[in-house]
């Protein structure tokens, strides 16, 4: 009898016996317990592009939220016009394909309603944030940044939210809803979403620190020194007020990324250890983006370029990512992860 390529998957994963070794906020003392939703304390499914694109794939956000809670949810964002309505923010990858797609309300915001109604009168707050919802703004027009920022603010209610302080620098505490929202390091993203805000009112979503630039004259140069760069190079902020996150594509892990990544090695582990390490310490939530590996058979309108070509290939960088206690691993294979992830023992937070 012929197995699966998910049940061989399951062998391999199941007889490597990976721990996963959670991290803590090193700024913490000892007798003050690390809330559950810190940075190193869960590692979390972060499903990739989880909206249709072209007509297709319209089942993206519930095979994602079909894997269970807590779980993280991609979405990329352009400002498009719709007849009748104007400009609103809808979910697409590519500008050419905004004419059929659907709001950012429609397809997300009204989706997870029931979730999000349901986690509030069930007052379960120790689980807390269920949902994680990163937006990945494909374009930047200040109209789109208050449509989003207000389409948040009506749903205040789910939201982790902290105040907006003098000393952006210095990260307040965070007040835990059901949701938390993520955003990237664009500077015009954080003038919207922080420092127009006035101090003593509320932020509603959270940026990625900026990130590093690569040096080198062309792009074998900067593959090549994106995993020379110590991650003290690549992560050199401290978590802020508003900047709690840092996003990293696999090429800082290992050289050329997915397309040119050849066996998993130790010294491949060490690397991806050393960056959680890093972005723990700087009290960051950290994530890596996108571990895939489908034939063409399996392909359902994935990036080529996150392809590791199979999930024998996949598997032991997911099952590295998990046991270093990456935040967020963002992957297209939403059911192939989340099973692979399940059959692998993990050590408690620390």
């Amino acid at each position: 009898m012929s197995r699966s390529p998910l049940a061989g998957l399951a062998a391999v994963l199941a007889m490597a016996g990976a721990t996963c070794g959670w991290m803590t906020l090193r700024t913490r003392t000892p007798a003050t317990p690390v809330p559950r939703f810190a940075p190193g304390q869960r590692v979390l499914l972060d499903g990739h592009n989880a909206y249709p694109e072209r007509g297709q794939w319209g089942d993206r956000l519930d095979s994602v939220l079909a894997t269970g809670l807590p779980v993280a949810v991609e979405q990329d964002l352009h400002w498009a016009r719709r007849q009748g309505v104007g400009y609103t923010s809808v979910v697409a990858h590519d500008s050419d394909a905004v004419a059929g797609a659907p709001t950012l309300e429609a397809h997300f915001f009204a989706r997870v309603r029931p979730l999000m109604e349901g986690a509030l009168r069930e007052g379960r707050r120790e689980g807390w944030p269920l949902l994680v919802l990163n937006l990945d703004f494909k374009s930047n027009e200040p109209e789109h940044h208050a449509h989003v920022l207000a389409l948040l603010k009506r749903h205040r209610a789910w939201l982790t939210h902290a105040p907006r302080t003098a000393t952006p620098g210095s990260p307040a505490p965070l007040v835990v809803g059901p949701m938390l929202v993520l955003t990237g390091a664009d500077t015009a993203q954080r003038r919207a979403f922080h420092d127009r805000v006035p101090v003593g009112d509320t932020l509603w979503l959270f940026g990625a620190i900026p990130a590093t630039k690569v040096p080198g004259k062309d792009k074998a140069a900067r593959a090549h020194n994106a995993v020379q760069l110590s991650p003290a190079a690549l992560i050199p902020r401290h978590a802020g007020n508003y900047h709690r996150w840092v996003n990293f594509p696999w090429g800082v892990v290992e050289e050329g990324g997915q397309g040119a990544a050849g066996r998993w090695t130790p010294d491949d582990a060490a690397r991806l250890r050393a960056l959680v390490r890093r972005a723990h310490g700087q009290g960051l939530w950290i994530r890596f983006y996108t571990l895939d590996g489908f034939t063409p058979e399996q392909d359902r309108g994935f990036t080529a370029s996150y392809n590791f070509g199979s999930l024998r290939a996949v598997a032991p960088r997911w099952r590295a990512a998990v046991a270093a206690g990456a935040d967020f691993i963002a992957t297209d294979q939403y059911g192939d992860f989340a099973a692979a992830r399940r059959i692998v023992p993990r050590s408690a937070p620390q």
